[in-house]
């Protein structure tokens, strides 16, 4: 027996008005469709063009568009090493914490929680590369590709907590519900694979502190928001839920069914006024549907040559990296890789003993990322960054209940000067940006911000950070609202 048509279906439920009020909707309604055929009887062509044009837009917000100017970059990973890293035990060696260790500092920055003497690092720092940029050895992989890499020491935020740094490294406010950077990066660019989520948040076993807010469309139209894939696990069933259609039914029977979905879907919004939830919603239906086209090839890192996985290493971070390679290759445009669930780098004790084990974790697999990127000719064209939303005091942090497990052998936070690194890009490599002072405390020379660190990612990405905006509640936002100076002195 024939199957009927879906939209022989929605024509049917549209034939009669189910209302008094769709009944007068219907009516206005009408004296359109009579000027709209005059329109048509003037000039089919033109009007038909338009219209089509004017639909492929709307219907889809992902389709590639072109920055205000030629980008450096394609694509970003980010590394996110959420918790804070000490910028003292990874990339800003400070000499003088040898000299003072124990002693009290010359200094009355205020710190979160209640901290002590100077503490030294207990880690070894080692000059690498042509540029001889010194790199502490809990990251000597990243040290062999450092001739590649921007290290910029002199970063600061706002605040010494974590929640609103997340927020402000992540949506560019502290408190405020704001874009991520993902989305604001797809909201501008579109993605060039429609069969893959243009913006991917990717954190092993669950959410970092804040959840979903780090990877928010915010007020943008939800189709921009991040894709959250939790990479603990590498079935690919259990990696993507749902992945695959556990009904039995045949692929052309599954389209059918979406299109007649899709087709009830659109009655309902047109009577709603075009809500950017429901467009967001239908959006999210088809993104899924085409996902099982393309996302379990995408995500099967056992398809790399094995020398490859060895290069990466065996740890769901290296897992994870490498994945973000292959998303890179297929047109992924943003990709952001957490540590972990919660904030595992937020060493408030043993920081040896955690700093090692989280670097163990992930040090060869980011070392491998620059390696494998630069030698397929990918590295020029995406930009990675790397880094906390805050870094560590050089001061020790004495034992308070809640607070630590009572010795004295970690760091607080610090957001008054810390280390992250850019590589690839159009990012000038080989070269260290700004300074902290002699103790690694507070930023001093060739100050960054959040904002600057911002405006700079989009400026890699062909955007004027200042002329990339959406129109909401009245006035034009932008990632950076009203700060943020590109730092030209890293762009190669």
């Amino acid at each position: 027996m024939n199957q009927p048509d879906p939209l022989s279906i929605l024509r049917s439920m549209n034939a009669m008005p189910s209302s008094r009020r769709e009944f007068l909707q219907r009516s206005g309604v009408g004296f359109g469709s009579i000027a709209m055929a005059g329109l048509l009887a003037e000039e089919p062509s033109r009007v038909l063009a338009d219209s089509a044009s004017a639909g492929q837009n709307s219907l889809n917000p992902m389709s590639p568009k072109q920055p205000h100017f030629a980008p450096k970059a394609k694509a970003v990973i980010h590394l996110f090493m959420n918790g804070g890293p000490s910028q003292v035990d990874t990339f800003d060696p400070k000499p003088a914490l040898d000299k003072y260790h124990g002693q009290a500092l010359p200094t009355n920055l205020r710190t979160e929680r209640e901290t002590g003497a100077a503490y030294r690092s207990p880690f070894k720092f080692k000059r690498y590369g042509e540029s001889g940029i010194e790199v502490s050895e809990l990251f000597s992989h990243v040290g062999e590709m450092i001739d590649d890499v921007c290290v910029v020491r002199s970063m600061h935020a706002n605040v010494p907590n974590h929640e609103p740094s997340l927020m402000l490294m992540n949506c560019g406010d502290a408190t405020l519900v704001r874009p991520a950077v993902g989305s604001w990066a797809t909201y501008g660019l579109g993605s060039i694979n429609q069969n893959l989520p243009g913006f991917i948040a990717m954190c092993p076993s669950g959410y970092p502190i804040k959840g979903s807010e780090n990877w928010q469309s915010g007020f943008l139209p939800g189709a921009y928001q991040g894709t959250y894939v939790n990479t603990k696990n590498q079935d690919i069933e259990k990696l993507i839920a749902n992945i695959r259609n556990a009904s039995g039914i045949s692929q052309s029977d599954q389209r059918r069914q979406l299109d007649l979905l899709q087709a009830i879907n659109r009655r309902h919004e047109d009577a709603r006024q075009q809500d950017a939830e429901l467009e967001s919603r239908l959006q999210s239906f088809e993104l899924a549907y085409r996902m099982q086209m393309d996302a379990s090839e995408a995500f099967d890192i056992s398809q790399e040559p094995k020398s490859i996985q060895e290069m990466y290493g065996d740890t769901v971070q290296a897992k994870q990296i490498l994945i973000a390679r292959r998303l890179v290759e297929r047109g992924v445009r943003y990709i952001q890789l957490w540590h972990g669930a919660g904030q595992p780098w937020d060493s408030h004790d043993k920081i040896e003993e955690n700093h090692r084990k989280l670097a163990g974790e992930c040090s060869q697999a980011i070392g491998a990322l620059l390696k494998d990127l630069k030698q397929r000719g990918l590295l020029d064209s995406t930009l990675v960054v790397w880094g906390g939303e805050f870094g560590r005091t050089p001061t020790v942090e004495l034992p308070k209940p809640g607070a630590n497990a009572g010795t004295t052998s970690g760091r607080d936070h610090n957001h008054y000067g810390f280390s992250m690194w850019l590589a690839g890009g159009g990012v000038k490599g080989g070269y260290v940006h700004g300074a902290t002072d002699e103790f690694g405390f507070q930023a001093v020379e060739n100050k960054v911000h959040v904002h600057d660190l911002h405006a700079t990612m989009l400026h890699l990405l062909g955007f004027d950070h200042t002329k990339l905006t959406y129109r909401y509640a009245g006035r034009d936002f932008r990632l950076t609202d009203v700060h943020g100076n590109v730092v030209h002195d890293i762009v190669a």
